[in-house]
């Protein structure tokens, strides 16, 4: 039996594609992505968190939405939590994952899927709408490790106002009801 092809293969360059959150450089954003073009971009603001299992917190998030000039948009959201005087303490949740409108025939339609999973072991699929510069979703799966804290539903809503990138989050885990979680205004720092 001889051995595979890519055995013995010189070593594989650097991704040779592109992909940005700048619109003015990077490949052209996919037509079906128009509905969502408001929100591709580099966003950072602060945010306050809280939870009935846990005390209300400050903190400030960076997150990125980006294209590859296909039919769907990466997400990348980090946070850290900061003090009384907006210093950084350490950092906090992270998540992962991509947003797509759904397609009838050649030709996106209002509604969105979204992807997205934590390293803490959850990855929750959200379907919902666009609706101008306003984007909810609402869970429809909930997905995690053996090891994960129990989530077992989210809603989120974002909207674009005045420029800014505004979000509410709630969600249901460890035993709690549908409940609010976090919010935050992000301004558009790249793109």
């Amino acid at each position: 039996m001889a051995p595979p092809p890519w055995l013995n293969a010189p070593p594989v360059e650097p991704y040779p594609f592109e992909e940005t959150y700048d619109l003015r450089v990077g490949p052209d954003l996919h037509p079906a992505l128009l509905g969502l073009l408001p929100y591709v971009g580099l966003w950072r603001g602060r945010g306050r968190g809280g939870y009935p299992t846990v005390e209300d917190f400050d903190y400030a998030q960076e997150i990125k939405i980006s294209h590859d000039g296909r039919p769907f948009l990466s997400y990348e959201s980090r946070a850290w939590l900061l003090d009384e005087e907006s210093r950084p303490i350490r950092p906090a949740g992270r998540e992962v994952g991509w947003w797509r409108p759904v397609m009838d025939g050649d030709r996106a339609t209002d509604e969105i899927e979204a992807l997205l999973t934590t390293p803490t072991g959850i990855m929750e699929l959200h379907v919902g709408k666009v609706t101008g510069t306003r984007l909810e979703l609402v869970t429809d799966a909930v997905v995690r490790t053996s090891t994960a804290k129990e989530v077992t539903a989210g809603h989120r809503l974002f909207g674009i106002v005045e420029g800014a990138l505004l979000y509410a989050q709630e969600m249901a885990a460890v035993g709690q009801p549908l409940v609010p979680h976090l919010s935050a205004r992000l301004i558009r720092v790249g793109g």
